[in-house]
C-alpha cells in the first residue's frame, strides 16, 4: 500500500513510538491526525511535521473521560475528509509487584489498553464499510502473547487485543478491511523507567530503539501484514508459551525471581 495522501489517525502520537512513527509517516507523504492528551506537545509535533512539508492536524483527547471516543472519530473524518488508517498505539503499563498495584490503576490500564482502542475500532468500521476499505493497527506486545511477572495488568490488556484483533480480522475476511497486529519487546522509552531498565539489563532483557520500532510498523502497513512480531528470542518464548506454557515457565523461573528484586523496590 502507498501511503502517500492516506490520512492516518494516530492515538499516543506524542509518547513512546508515537512521535517517531507520526515523522516517518509524514516522510511518506501521509495525512496525519495526531491524538494525544498533552496539546503542547502535540501542536509541536505537528509543527515539527508541516515544517517538514507534511500535513498534520492535532485532537486533543483523554479516553478516560465518556464520549472522547465518539468525538475524536467525528473530528477524524472531517479534518481531512475521511480516514484510511487507524494506528491504535495509545497505551500504559506498570512494572509492579499486582498486590501493589491500586484497584484504580488497574481500571485506567484496561480502559485506555483495551476499552477506548476497541471503541475506537468499532467507531470508525462504518467509515471503512462506506469506503469499501480501511486498516486497523493493533500496537500490541510479546506481553499480549507471554505473560510476564509484575507486568500482570498489562499482559492482560495486551492478551486481549491480540485475540481482538484476531477475531475482528477473521470476522472481516470477506472485506477490503485490514488488521494488523503489532507486538513489540521492550523499548527504550520514558513508558520504561529506571528501575525497569535495570531489571532488563539484569534479567538479559532486549530493549529496541523506538525508531527501529517505527520503521518496522511503517513497513508492517505499507505491506498490510497480519501479525509482526520484533526481535528474538522474545517472539519465539511467545510462539512456544502458546502450546507448551509449562516449559516457559521453567525458562523464566531465573528472570521471574531477579525481577521481583527491582519490582519490590517501587
Amino acid at each position: 500500500m502507498q501511503l502517500k495522501n492516506k490520512c492516518i489517525l494516530l492515538t499516543g502520537a506524542t509518547g513512546g513510538i508515537g512521535k517517531h512513527l507520526a515523522l516517518m509517516l509524514a516522510r511518506k507523504g501521509a495525512n496525519l491526525i495526531l491524538v494525544g492528551r498533552d496539546s503542547n506537545k502535540l501542536e509541536t509535533l505537528a509543527h515539527q511535521i508541516q515544517n517538514q512539508g507534511g500535513n498534520a492536524k492535532t485532537i486533543v483527547a483523554d479516553f478516560e473521560i465518556a464520549g472522547t471516543v465518539q468525538q475524536v472519530v467525528q473530528q477524524a473524518t472531517i479534518a481531512f475528509d475521511g480516514v484510511d488508517i487507524l494506528i491504535n498505539n495509545a497505551a500504559i503499563l506498570d512494572f509492579i509487584l499486582f498486590d501493589n498495584q491500586s484497584p484504580e490503576r488497574i481500571a485506567q490500564m484496561v480502559q485506555t489498553n483495551v476499552t477506548a482502542p476497541i471503541q475506537l475500532a468499532n467507531a470508525m468500521l462504518p467509515h471503512f464499510r462506506s469506503n469499501h476499505q480501511g486498516q486497523l493497527v493493533m500496537i500490541g506486545s510479546i506481553l499480549g502473547s507471554l505473560g510476564f511477572p509484575h507486568y500482570a495488568t498489562y499482559c492482560a490488556t495486551k492478551f486481549a487485543i491480540h485475540g481482538f484483533s484476531q477475531a475482528l480480522r477473521r470476522e472481516l475476511v470477506d472485506t477490503n478491511i485490514s488488521v494488523t497486529y503489532i507486538a513489540p519487546r521492550s523499548i527504550n522509552t520514558p513508558m520504561n523507567d529506571a528501575a525497569t531498565l535495570a531489571m532488563l539489563a539484569k534479567t538479559g532483557g532486549n530493549v529496541d530503539e523506538p525508531e527501529k520500532v517505527a520503521a518496522i510498523i511503517v513497513k508492517a502497513i505499507e505491506n498490510q501484514k497480519q501479525e509482526v512480531f520484533i526481535g528474538q528470542p522474545e517472539s519465539f518464548f511467545a510462539w512456544l508459551n502458546g502450546f507448551m506454557p509449562s516449559f516457559v515457565n521453567l525458562g523464566l523461573k531465573k528472570q521471574a525471581r531477579l525481577a521481583k528484586e527491582f519490582a519490590a523496590k517501587k
